[in-house]
């Protein structure tokens, strides 16, 4: 007999995840189908969203091996039913305070630091790059994590280093810049170029730096379909940047704005179901709807 929800704890809740309990070493890790942009939290949920970015996470997990956060598989027995295949048992870690980049392309947050500073992140580029530029290697452009509500902060490394130390600092750096292009280079031999990325992690009991939270999703990571690809415009998207340029372009709400923006359209709600599913296909080579079902 599977456990319900209601027996567990709920220890936090973020723009897309759930936290719950298990005892005192583990934690279910709950992915919902919200969808966040612009540090809001959307109204029209995104259906089988949850289940992707789960499955999506399990087989980068097992793809990229070394140490991570699972401990258990998809189906295991401390899931309740009802979350099968957005749910897993992980372990519980103390959390780093830092969002960890990578950049291997200039967009978003990204371009815009350039185009003021002509750095991102403390980390000086050459004159000359626009829109989608492809860095000549790989930057690590971390942010301090804010409250939810609220927008991530940009910081250098010096930032970093004042956080959490010089060690863990290097090692944070060093980790990131690793997977982002051994992902990268997975993802471009499947014609897909992963522009960016950001991974979260945790310290276990014996002070291991363990990579956790969700990895290498369509929420986290910029996908962009190598076919067609430009420098100099905005590429299309196999992740969520689809629903931002619908929000800033077609909605007409203003961001900048008090207004909370308004409910997704069924096209649109549809076309980035269909994106999230596409990339976890086309990278994993699996069939979406072989993944765990309640």
């Amino acid at each position: 007999m599977r456990p319900q929800l209601s027996s567990y704890q709920h220890l936090a809740g973020g723009k897309v995840r759930d936290l719950y309990v298990i005892d005192d070493d583990h934690l279910l890790l709950v992915a919902s189908d919200r969808i966040s942009a612009y540090d809001h939290v959307l109204d029209t949920p995104i259906p089988d969203k949850g289940r992707v970015l789960t499955a999506m996470s399990v087989f980068f997990f097992e793809e990229l091996g070394g140490v991570n956060h699972l401990a258990g598989d998809s189906r295991d027995e401390r899931i309740p039913e009802e979350l099968l295949g957005r749910a897993l048992v992980v372990k519980k870690l103390e959390m780093v305070p830092i969002e960890c980049v990578a950049r291997g392309y200039l967009t978003g947050s990204g371009l815009s630091d350039y185009k003021r500073t002509g750095a991102v992140c403390g980390v000086a580029l050459p004159d000359g790059l626009v829109e989608s530029s492809k860095l000549d290697e790989a930057i690590f452009t971390p942010a301090a994590k804010a409250a939810l509500g609220e927008h991530d902060e940009n910081v250098d490394f010096a930032a970093v280093v004042d956080k959490v130390g010089e060690e863990l600092a290097f090692k944070l750096r060093e980790d990131t810049l690793e997977i982002y292009s051994r992902a990268a280079n997975f993802a471009l031999d499947r014609g897909i170029i992963l522009a960016d990325t950001k991974f979260e992690f945790g310290l276990d009991a014996d002070r291991n730096l363990v990579l956790a939270d969700e990895v290498l999703t369509p929420d986290s990571s910029r996908y962009w379909p190598l076919e067609g690809y430009e420098e100099g415009r905005v590429q299309p998207s196999f992740d969520k940047q689809f629903v931002r340029d619908w929000l800033t372009t077609e909605s007409g709400w203003d961001r900048h704005g008090d207004t909370p923006p308004p409910p997704l359209p069924d096209d649109i709600v549809a076309s980035t179901r269909a994106r999230y599913i596409e990339a976890y296909e086309r990278i994993s080579g699996l069939n979406f709807d072989d993944w765990v079902r309640p």
